[in-house]
């Protein structure tokens, strides 16, 4: 697998690809952060994935998701001060993440329009604010550090990203339903990718998630990344 350049960009890909995964993180004032991963494929996906794999002739790839390939591949982007990631299965992986700079782990090597991020602690006094923001204007941005079997699988997947197609999360789902199965389409209908990051301070406001105190909850649909039916947007000020 070619090594995608952007730290940021290899953990989205991670997450786009499972069907059940959880991140768990801590901000601090400084501008570093500690990332906990947790990311599982549901069976009828690693069966999917697998079949793809055999037809792109890596026949002898263990697992589905290689957590030391994309540990390796993390460490050795920017911002990042050291990786951990273990499989615990085939088709699942687990670790730490531990980011020295988040606005270079957002922007990696080439920059990413489609992340801001602003430390404004000092003093004393811990304030900021986050944005990630996708849209079909520049969801091409990010699907131009893919690599090529990473667009390979979302191609298989005809995921509109990719395809850049406008088409709605239903049809999209019947679309998927009518070639590989509804179990396959009920798998991504139901996938989702939960965040809790606690922030330095109290958080002022959120969009896209919930706060609790200092932390931010995000419950995100993949079918959502996938589809890009509605613009999506995440930001935190705290």
């Amino acid at each position: 697998m070619k090594i995608v350049k952007n730290t940021a960009l290899w953990l989205f890909i991670t997450l786009l690809a499972s069907c059940s995964s959880q991140i768990n993180g801590t901000l601090r004032e400084q501008g570093s952060a500690v990332l906990a991963v947790e990311a599982a494929l549901e069976p009828r996906m690693s069966t999917f994935i697998r079949s793809l794999n055999d037809a792109m002739g890596n026949t002898s790839a263990e697992n589905i998701l290689d957590g030391p390939s994309i540990g390796s591949s993390l460490a050795a982007s920017r911002g990042v001060q050291t990786v951990i990631l273990e499989n615990s299965g085939p088709a699942a992986l687990e670790g730490s993440i531990v980011i020295s700079k988040v606005e270079d782990f957002l922007a990696g090597s080439r920059g990413a329009p489609f992340a801001t991020y602003q430390n404004e602690s000092g003093g004393g006094k811990a304030a900021g604010n986050m944005l990630i923001f996708l849209d079909r204007d520049n969801v091409g941005d990010l699907i131009a550090l893919f690599s090529t079997d990473v667009k390979y699988y979302l191609e298989a997947l005809m995921a509109p990203i990719i395809e850049n197609d406008d088409i709605p999360k239903d049809e999209y789902l019947s679309l998927i339903a009518s070639i590989y199965g509804r179990p396959i389409a009920e798998e991504i209908r139901e996938a989702m990718i939960y965040i809790v990051i606690d922030f330095p301070g109290p958080i002022k406001s959120i969009s896209g998630g919930r706060p609790v105190g200092s932390l931010a909850v995000f419950d995100i649909p993949i079918i959502d990344l996938l589809t890009l039916e509605n613009p999506l947007s995440w930001e935190v000020v705290w």
